[in-house]
């Protein structure tokens, strides 16, 4: 059984010859194709050209050639990016008459080198612009815990691709919390790499200056095996969690949480030995330049389509863009000129604590029919809210992981671990210890075949 198997597993059982490529890809598109329906998880299925590879690695195996790290494992992607021979929509209509992509992503590439086979585009809120892949274009993607609540976005379909166990792992894009969130609220591993460590050619654009490309993963030991295979620089060693002095982050990011996040914060910071708070200066400000800095270089990204085309635009996206690109540029440049204060001040954190821990999100995945979040005692839209603790973690380019909590209900919540950059191994150290102590790991959604 292929559903919710990890892609380390996979892999091992192809090589072993316990199984082949092509039983794995047939039983995944199965997978998909009967359970899907209720998410909403999946906009394109690359069928033949998966059972092509997956035949090819099996031949492989037959001829007794070594076989990649991730040979059969299947993946998917998130609708922006490149993939060879389909039209990469970006969620949107507006550029499905595009020509087809001519080369994989760079990050695509270097999965298929590794063996791994690209199973599926997944929904997106259009163009990366949300926090609740609600696309109207192809659907609202339904989070696999509780199909009345939202998976989150802007990656929701990649996040609930993985939470539902059609695929091991999937590849997002996070501007301003678009792998967190979803991650956080549908209970899997999210992983926001140092901005710039890998590659996003062939990724379509939302934000240059904010845009990093990232993944998700059902274990914690397939995020980082695949981050490794993403990531060209050799591996950094993990160092002893003991070694790491860690903070929770206070002020900012201890309002408006649920009691349950409270609490798990809390076994966390027990766990881990912590009584160190460290508030960041500007946060409000920092959310807030993070708004504009999108806005803006998102509209006049779009501005040259939009005075064409507008009315083929999701109408919440169209509404956003074109208010993005009517911002003064005096306004860009100051939201700027901010950024790099406040990353200077969030640098200097990293004097004091090596990994800083702080709330995905406030609260469990809201309702469809009541997308609200609590922020300062008023119920306010989910959909622009569900980022407040992602985006001013934004600005400076760190790496952040987000790991799923154990022990806090029915519903998943998420918590971010955030480093300086370059520091993911850090992150990955801090991961493994509280998954370990049985404080972090994948949750299930309800309809999960027993073990």
């Amino acid at each position: 059984m292929t559903r919710f198997a990890s892609a380390l597993d996979l892999a091992a059982d192809i090589r072993s010859g316990r199984t082949t490529a092509v039983a794995v890809m047939t039983e995944v598109l199965a997978t998909i194709r009967q359970h899907d329906g209720a998410i909403n998880s999946v906009t394109h299925l690359f069928d033949q050209k998966g059972l092509e590879r997956a035949r090819q690695i099996d031949a492989m195996r037959a001829r007794g050639e070594a076989l990649p790290p991730l040979a059969g494992v299947p993946f998917g992607v998130k609708d922006l990016f490149d993939v060879a021979g389909h039209v990469t929509t970006a969620g949107s209509v507006v550029l499905q008459d595009m020509p087809a992509a001519t080369q994989d992503a760079a990050i695509v590439q270097r999965l298929k080198a590794a063996g791994a086979i690209a199973v599926a585009s997944l929904n997106m809120d259009e163009f990366a612009y949300g926090f609740a892949t609600d696309n109207a274009h192809y659907g609202i993607t339904r989070n696999p815990h509780d199909t009345a609540r939202m998976a989150g976005g802007s990656s929701g379909g990649s996040a609930a691709a993985v939470a539902a166990g059609f695929l091991p792992f999937t590849l997002g894009s996070d501007t301003n919390g678009s792998i967190r969130v979803p991650a956080a609220l549908c209970g899997v591993w999210g992983l926001k790499s140092t901005f710039g460590r890998l590659p996003r050619q062939g990724a379509y654009p939302f934000s240059a200056s904010l845009d990093v490309v990232g993944h998700f993963a059902g274990t914690l030991d397939d995020l980082i095996s695949t981050f490794h295979v993403m990531d060209a620089s050799p591996p950094s060693t993990e160092p002893d969690v003991q070694t790491l002095r860690i903070a929770r982050l206070g002020g900012w990011f201890a309002a408006d949480i649920i009691p349950a996040m409270e609490d798990a914060i809390s076994r966390i910071c027990t766990a881990l030995d912590t009584t160190e708070r460290i508030e960041l200066p500007e946060t409000a400000q920092a959310r807030a330049a993070s708004f504009l800095i999108t806005a803006c270089e998102g509209g006049n990204l779009h501005l040259p389509r939009l005075r064409t085309q507008a009315m083929a635009y999701d109408p919440a996206t169209r509404d956003r863009l074109l208010a993005g690109a009517l911002l003064p540029a005096n306004t860009y440049i100051q939201a700027q000129r901010f950024r790099s204060r406040f990353r200077q001040q969030v640098h200097a954190a990293f004097a004091q604590a090596d990994v800083l821990i702080a709330p995905a999100v406030a609260c469990e995945a809201p309702r469809l029919d009541s997308p609200t979040v609590q922020i300062g005692g008023k119920q306010v839209s989910a959909r622009a809210n569900l980022g407040c603790f992602t985006q001013p973690l934004s600005l400076p380019g760190l790496p952040v992981l987000t790991l799923p909590l154990r022990g806090t209900g029915t519903l998943p919540l998420g918590l971010q671990l955030v480093a300086a950059p370059g520091r993911e191994a850090a992150l990955f150290s801090v991961a493994r210890a509280l998954k370990q102590q049985g404080l972090a790991g994948r949750i299930l959604p309800p309809d999960a075949p027993a073990p």
